[in-house]
């Protein structure tokens, strides 16, 4: 079966290579680490023959998840290697940034001969997948090395749910069979698993790690420098637009425009979601008319209206600036929304439209809370801000509902971390009395 996927991945391949070409003769994307993705020529360096922990996360939203997960991991687990990996270039740079001390690598493409050859280098005791990114071949090679697999923070949105509905036999057969455990945020993300025929053995509900990561310091190196970058005046209010898709930059900037006539102390952070967007996004800007500033260049500005945040890693900076907050991913339908955990940590009020099934849960605790609102159509944004800059005291009771939710749902790490053990426990107990075989996680 692995050669089947092979040749359907090849013709996929042929197909798109002209216009995957294009794109990183434009972008540059797709050339930095190919050889090591498509051969699985990953270097781990481990001279002392410590058991290896692998993690992946596709992007860097799911490396930030890990930088809990693995800190965690270490402290319980202090005599293990810990391998890193990630999909993307901006994920892997910020893989090696976050975790210097750790084996950084490219996951390999889903090619049989790829994922051997990683998980050969590698030699991990177990792989933890950060919430998704279930590939065959890799499934099928891990359970030829009977390496289980664990997908922590693991999610399953409403949109995967009714695709993989329609495959649920195959989906059963290639994927979930060959996962030892799911770690899920949220009994209701167990219950779709479920009915896809995921058995209940292999469900723990450990709630979403995202909350232990909300760490809340508004206080961090990175948000002084930040703050005496822009040169923020005391009194200035500090609305962060985080994680943006099109077309929310343009409806933020319209909303902006229209709120500093009545509040001229309104500063606007804008940070969109991917990095290959920056440009994009700040020839929007630039056409908007407003002075801005490009966080990557060097300022052309004293006192600007408009902050580009266009560099990766410091959205939480910009979160501990914030007086109020727009979540992104929420106003097209098309997304699924963007995290509003880590604003919520932070204190700051955060608004979102009605697409948020990523994270439904979060965003139905917080409103409950007091400490988010959504609202069903963009024009409504106008009016949230509107009344949250106008009463101080309502802002402010509203930020503290949020941080303080956040405080009562952390610890789904150290649930996580008994998972990733449990499985370890029964792989060990299996061998001792040779029970345990790759037909185990077919």
């Amino acid at each position: 079966m692995p050669l089947l996927f092979d040749l359907l991945y090849l013709c996929v391949l042929t197909l798109l290579a002209p216009w995957l070409a294009l794109r990183a003769v434009r972008t540059g994307r797709y050339r930095r680490d190919l050889a090591a993705k498509l051969f699985g020529a990953a270097a781990v360096a481990n001279p002392e023959r410590k058991p290896v922990a692998w993690f992946h996360g596709v992007s860097v939203g799911e490396i930030h998840l890990l930088g809990v997960v693995v800190a965690a991991f270490r402290r319980r687990h202090p005599g293990w290697h810990v391998v890193v990996s990630s999909t993307t270039d901006t994920g892997l740079a910020e893989a090696r940034a976050r975790f210097p001390d750790c084996s950084v690598v490219p996951f390999p493409f889903d090619f049989s001969w790829a994922c051997r050859s990683t998980l050969a280098a590698v030699n991990p005791r177990f792989v933890a997948l950060a919430e998704s990114e279930l590939w065959p071949n890799f499934l099928a090679c891990a359970a030829a090395r009977t390496v289980p697999v664990v997908v922590i923070n693991a999610r399953m949105s409403p949109r995967s749910f009714k695709r993989l509905t329609w495959v649920k036999s195959p989906a059963n057969r290639f994927l979930f069979r060959r996962v030892a455990a799911f770690a899920v945020q949220s009994a209701e993300y167990a219950d779709r698993l479920r009915r896809l025929g995921v058995p209940e053995c292999q469900l723990v509900v450990t709630g979403s790690v995202k909350y232990d990561g909300a760490s809340g310091d508004r206080d961090t190196p990175k948000s002084r420098e930040l703050r005496e970058w822009l040169n923020l005046p005391a009194d200035s209010l500090v609305w962060v637009a985080g994680s943006t898709h099109a077309p929310e930059e343009e409806i933020v900037l319209g909303m902006f425009a229209r709120l500093r006539v009545r509040f001229p102390r309104l500063r606007l952070i804008l940070v969109p979601r991917h990095p290959d967007r920056f440009a994009e996004v700040a020839a929007i800007v630039e056409k908007s008319g407003r002075p801005f500033v490009r966080r990557s260049l060097p300022k052309t500005v004293a006192d600007p209206k408009v902050i580009l945040l266009d560099t990766v890693g410091e959205l939480g900076a910009a979160w501990g600036l914030a007086d109020v907050g727009f979540t992104g991913g929420s106003l097209d339908g098309r997304r699924g929304g963007q995290s509003m955990i880590e604003p919520a940590g932070y204190g700051v009020p955060v608004v979102f439209g009605p697409h948020i099934w990523n994270f439904r849960d979060a965003a139905r605790r917080l409103i409950d809370a007091g400490g988010a609102t959504m609202i069903r159509a963009p024009e409504e944004l106008e009016g949230v801000l509107t009344k949250w800059i106008e009463d101080p005291e309502l802002r402010l009771r509203m930020g503290a509902a949020a941080r303080r939710l956040v405080r009562e749902q952390q610890g789904a790490t150290e649930r996580t971390l008994d998972v990733l053990d449990a499985v370890q426990e029964q792989i060990s107990s299996l061998q001792s009395v040779g029970a345990l075989s790759p037909a185990f996680w077919r």
